[in-house]
């Protein structure tokens, strides 16, 4: 009778022999742990002010579009700024270290939001969360990345993305049920339960993440180009994510305000729509390392741009069912192109030269962000109808199609 060995596989942590079921338990807590700091960067540091903007925007603002989208801009414009911390802050500490730092920036906005909702403050408190963001965003997939084995990359990258849908859902569902109170100002109650849950993600990230000493390139150059012209494809790369950078932000910053003040819908069923995002967006985020496994990621940023921009051009029509296939159509995609283009550079980077190479790629798309919200108010201040900022948004997720079609055909 053949003799029965168990099998077991030995995987290292940090240098200690663990056995698989141990690190594999391990490594779910780290990324979970960097999710719900992803959720806070994004969801709640960047994404909440798109949810709350038609309260928000009367309350405070003078009902202007204008001021609105400033303040929109003033975040993502402090995004691109952290884009260049990461890369100077990364050559000095760790990634961990650099997520902490970041996630501490954000918490503080959230916190300020809620607090001290007058104008200037507010700025100051948008600015604190964008620039918080990128710290915490540019080093996330590579710290869950790395939990994984090689081939599961993609899958560990695209759950960061499924974090931020998680975080969306829950703003849109927090909205929702704080407007049923009637009150004015409720939009800044959704800030304070969002510091809240910062905080709680803060002492995750000092408790649970342990930090390896890794720090960036000394050859990343400035901002980290020379290390991101060492990853292939990576000017077609950083077209495609400057093509998004437009395209999403000018959808995803006006969606509520295009569905309640241009269709005419009521505020419930708006957030509905943008919780219906977030949850496609966790699906996005679960199936990203399949297509990208299955397709490869030239073909799955093809094809995420291109449903992006369909489904920017649905939701013109303002009625159902189509805004919610839109809203599902602007999740999955919202999730599956980032997290795509950072497995490619998580696949064609060293691990010193990850940091720099993303941050730089992100430049490119950080300088998108910058003016796509301040456009977008702009256009639909003069336009009375935010119709031709979704029609350019899908313009622009056209040039993300063809921006992806020149990269290397085998990638």
């Amino acid at each position: 009778m053949a003799r029965f060995v168990p099998k077991i596989n030995l995987m290292y942590n940090g240098g200690v022999k663990q056995d698989s079921p141990s690190r594999e338990r391990s490594a779910a807590v780290v990324i979970i742990t960097i999710m719900a700091c992803a959720a806070v960067a994004q969801a709640f540091g960047r994404f909440t002010w798109g949810v709350v903007l038609p309260d928000a925007r009367d309350d405070v603002l003078g009902g202007s579009n204008t001021v609105a989208g400033l303040m929109g801009t003033l975040n993502v414009t402090a995004y691109l700024l952290g884009t260049l911390g990461a890369a100077f802050f990364a050559s000095k500490i760790s990634l961990t270290n650099l997520l902490r730092r970041g996630l501490i920036l954000s918490t503080t906005g959230l916190l300020t939001m809620w607090l001290v909702p007058v104008p200037g403050v507010m700025g100051v408190a948008l600015f604190l969360m964008g620039f918080g963001g990128a710290m915490i965003w540019i080093p996330s997939p590579a710290l869950a990345a790395r939990q994984l084995p090689a081939h599961r990359k993609a899958f560990a990258a695209g759950l960061v993305g499924s974090g931020i849908g998680i975080g969306i859902v829950f703003t849109g569902q927090l909205a929702a049920w704080m407007r049923d109170d009637a009150k004015p100002d409720t939009w800044k109650q959704v800030y304070g339960v969002e510091a809240v849950i910062g905080l709680l993600a803060l002492v995750g990230a000092l408790v649970i993440l342990q930090s390896r000493g890794e720090t960036v390139s000394a050859r990343g150059g400035l901002g980290g180009f020379q290390a991101l012209r060492r990853v292939e494809g990576w000017a077609p790369l950083s077209a495609c994510y400057t093509a998004y950078g437009f395209a999403y932000l000018l959808a995803i910053a006006f969606l509520v305000a295009r569905l309640e003040d241009d269709s005419g819908l009521s505020s419930g069923t708006a957030s509905a729509a943008f919780s219906l995002m977030g949850f496609a967006t966790i699906v996005g985020g679960l199936s990203v390392g399949f297509f990208v496994s299955r397709f490869g990621v030239r073909r799955t940023l093809m094809t995420g741009s291109g449903v992006f921009g369909a489904s920017t051009l649905l939701v013109l029509v303002g009625s159902s069912p189509w805004i919610w296939f839109a809203a599902a159509g602007l999740g999955l995609m919202f999730s599956t192109v980032p997290a795509s283009i950072a497995t490619h550079i998580v696949q064609h980077a060293s691990d010193e030269d990850y940091g720099p190479a993303y941050s730089a790629a992100t430049l490119a798309f950080g300088f998108a962000q910058m003016l796509a919200p301040q456009l977008g108010g702009v256009i639909a201040d003069a336009a009375g109808s935010f119709a031709p900022v979704f029609v350019l948004s899908a313009g622009f997720s056209a040039a993300g199609v063809i921006a992806a079609w020149k990269l290397p055909r085998h990638t």
